[in-house]
């Protein structure tokens, strides 16, 4: 069928809760590039919503998945065990806690790693509370939603959400809000929403990716940290959209040099195939009693086989120096597009993780995000996909893999000048 055929489909067979960024429809994707039913090539610098670091169908991606078809695609781990997961398992181990005692389990979803980090911190400390931060996004089921610090589109009409969960403000100096103040604002809950002692998790995006790829940074991160030891509180690392290169660093927490208790991975771990994990301190978690963790297809071996290819390519082929250096150059490029397009009222993220910000009058707090879709729709018409992002979704967000070449990136910087003058000429 063409485009216009599935559309037509998908109008008939798929709910309207399910939105799509574009309307197209993938046919073939190979790297940074796909192609449409109707044949139209696109750069492709959404990467399934940052899960394609090492790019489409990646030969050693899909040379691993085909082998392990061949020897085992299920189990359940929970009936019998397989190597890939044992192996996977102790590389992210090491890669994550150095020489410490880490374990970890492995899941199917983003959201899934996220309850479960929750259900082992809860175990760990014995006490309910959860503090999350006003702009982050951590899933759609009724934890992940109630955790997500955004009201639309994600809460809606689905509540009752879940207990025990508060919201504390989020650094932004572009809008005036500081780390110290963010410090202050977690103290201030402390002292008259729930006392530290109640507390079981602290879990925060080091850079958000929905809420608008804010940075948390080394300051707020340093004393984060310092904070959650000083009151037993586990830190919770969600690296799902920052793991992987996406920030320069493997995980963004490096950056700020701390160690977080536990770190949630999924998106780019496996190449595109679903796969998720709750990496942490062994005793934390070993918290949860034989049977309290688990799932039907969590860890599986196809999904394991594809992640240890994908470790594998970022050791050979360098793909964390190459994400810094496709960094450097989409952040020359957006920040030249800044100095020229008023629109743009900051750029942010860290390394090949960058978002242009679109307001009205220069003015920070008039966001515009309707001249934000104009220029994801231009940059569509003219070959490029990106995607939005932010509280007021007046972010353009680049998810570029990290193996795009130079020359991808510099056709991206072009399409999307022209997409930013397009919409500026509206």
């Amino acid at each position: 069928m063409n485009t216009k055929e599935l559309a037509l489909a998908r109008s008939k067979n798929v709910p309207v809760g399910v939105v799509t960024a574009h309307p197209i429809f993938f046919d073939r994707a190979l790297g940074s590039e796909a192609w449409d039913t109707d044949g139209k090539r696109y750069l492709d610098f959404v990467g399934g919503i940052g899960v394609l670091n090492v790019g489409h169908n990646h030969p050693k991606v899909v040379a691993a998945v085909e082998k392990q078809l061949k020897r085992v695609s299920h189990a359940a781990f929970q009936v019998a065990g397989y190597d890939v997961y044992v192996d996977l398992a102790a590389r992210l181990n090491k890669m994550v806690g150095g020489m410490d005692a880490y374990k970890t389990i492995f899941l199917t979803t983003g959201a899934e790693a996220v309850e479960n980090a929750i259900k082992i911190a809860r175990a760990h400390r014995n006490v309910p509370g959860v503090i999350a931060f006003r702009g982050g996004f951590h899933g759609r089921t009724l934890l992940g939603t109630t955790l997500t610090g955004m009201s639309a589109p994600y809460k809606q009409n689905f509540g009752p959400l879940a207990g025990d969960v508060y919201h504390t403000p989020y650094p932004d100096p572009y809008l005036g809000f500081s780390s110290k103040d963010a410090i202050q604002a977690l103290q201030d809950l402390f002292a008259t929403q729930i006392s530290p002692d109640r507390v079981a998790a602290i879990i925060l995006e080091p850079v958000q990716g929905d809420g608008g790829f804010r940075e948390a940074g080394r300051e707020f991160m340093q004393a984060l940290r310092e904070l959650t030891q000083q009151h037993g509180i586990v830190l919770i690392c969600d690296e799902i959209q920052t793991g992987f290169g996406r920030t320069g660093e493997m995980f963004g927490f490096q950056a700020a040099g701390i160690q977080p208790d536990l770190v949630t991975v999924a998106k780019s771990l496996a190449g595109g195939l679903p796969l998720s994990g709750v990496v942490g301190r062994a005793e934390i978690m070993d918290a949860p009693a034989p049977g309290g963790l688990g799932g039907t297809y969590a860890g599986s071996p196809l999904a394991c086989a594809a992640a240890l290819a994908v470790l594998d390519i970022f050791e050979e082929e360098k793909l964390v120096e190459k994400g810094r250096q496709l960094g450097e150059i989409l952040r020359s490029g957006v920040d030249a597009l800044a100095k020229k397009f008023s629109q743009i009222g900051t750029v942010r993220g860290i390394g090949p993780m960058i978002a242009l910000e679109f307001v009205l009058d220069n003015d920070p707090f008039k966001p515009d995000a309707s001249f934000a879709q104009a220029v994801i729709d231009g940059c569509r018409e003219r070959g490029l996909l990106v995607i939005k992002c932010g509280i007021h979704r007046n972010n353009v967000r680049l998810l570029a893999p990290l193996t795009t070449s130079m020359e991808q990136a510099e056709e991206a910087l072009d399409i999307l000048g022209a997409a930013i003058s397009g919409a500026a000429d509206r």
